[in-house]
Order: C-alpha cells, then sequence, then structure tokens
C-alpha cells in the first residue's frame, strides 16, 4: 500500500486536538477530513450524548466501531476518533495495518483545563464515568494509555502548537517513520 493510499487516523483521549489537528493536516495533505464521531451523529440524526441517554455507551461504541470500519475501507483520508475508538481492540490491528496511527497525548491536567473551556462539551462528550472530571480522566487514562501505545505508529506530546505538531506528523507519515515525539506523561 502507497503512502498515498494509507489513511493517517489520530487518536487519543478527549480533547487532546485530534479535530483541531486533523483538519489542518487534512488541508495541507490535500486529504478529505472526517470525524468519527460527527459521522456517526449525522448517520443516526442524533447526538452522542442523546443516543447514550437513550440506548447507552455499548449501542454507541458499536456505531463507532461500524463507522471506523467504513471510514478506513476507504484510502486516503485523514480520520479523527473519538477517545474511545481505541475500544475496538478486535479491529484495531487490521486498522492499524492500513493506515498510519497517530497517537496525540496530553497530560490530565492539560485535558481536564481544556474539556472545563469547551463549551461544547457537556453536548458532545456525555460522563464516561459519573465522576468528577478529573477522577475520570486519571482513571480512564490510565486504563487507555496503554491501548493508545499499541495502537499507533507514533506519539506526539499534543500539548503544543498545532503547527508543529502537523509538519511532526507529516514529516514521520512521509518518511513512513514509526517514533515517539513525546514527554513522559
Amino acid at each position: 500500500m502507497t503512502t498515498r493510499e494509507k489513511n493517517i487516523v489520530l487518536i487519543g483521549y478527549r480533547a487532546t486536538g485530534k479535530t483541531s489537528v486533523g483538519k489542518l493536516l487534512a488541508q495541507k495533505l490535500d486529504r478529505p477530513f472526517v470525524d468519527v464521531d460527527q459521522a456517526v451523529e449525522k448517520k443516526a440524526g442524533e447526538s452522542i450524548s442523546a443516543m447514550v441517554a437513550a440506548k447507552g455507551w455499548d449501542f454507541f461504541r458499536a456505531e463507532e466501531k461500524d463507522m471506523l470500519l467504513e471510514l478506513t475501507s476507504n484510502p486516503g483520508q485523514v480520520i479523527a476518533c473519538g477517545g474511545g475508538a481505541i475500544l475496538h481492540q478486535d479491529i484495531w490491528p487490521q486498522l492499524k495495518k492500513v493506515s498510519f496511527v497517530v497517537w496525540l497525548k496530553a497530560d490530565v491536567d492539560t485535558i481536564c483545563r481544556r474539556l472545563a473551556g469547551d463549551q461544547a462539551t457537556q453536548g458532545q462528550r456525555p460522563s464516561l464515568s459519573g465522576q468528577d472530571i478529573y477522577s475520570e480522566v486519571s482513571g480512564i487514562l490510565a486504563k487507555r494509555t496503554p491501548l493508545y501505545a499499541g495502537g499507533c505508529h507514533l506519539e506526539l506530546d499534543a500539548t503544543g502548537g498545532l503547527e508543529d505538531i502537523v509538519e511532526k506528523t507529516i514529516r514521520a507519515f512521509q518518511e513512513g517513520q514509526t517514533l515517539t515525539i513525546a514527554p513522559s506523561l
């Protein structure tokens, strides 16, 4: 599979900048950009919060998995995944074969600060645990960190500037590198 055919898939916890990075990356590489959460909402005709409230997290995760499979079957895109997409471990090895997967990392304090400052958080990001935000982020991030690490080709510190993150991603993608550019979090 050529570099042009591979999708670039962005993973990471909520509020690590996957959508912002993805949009700029797609623009610079002249590729279509797709946000998995937005695609699921469009297909379902309702927000993730409404979906989860009415049908539960398991229903949403099944819809998310189907959308990931559909999107990654179309080559040459930049795809921003929801924070929990990495939980679909049964499809991740195949997804990693046909995509260049970039993990955008941020520490708990940065994530909580970004979530608190995001007006859309409540509507688009329903609580995963019912705990206070710091406890939720800390607990879930601790569980998902090994999955993110094992599911990516490139780790990047998402606390830096947007342009810098995008340039590092492009360089690694074009050079076919698998590397880590992140501080210990």
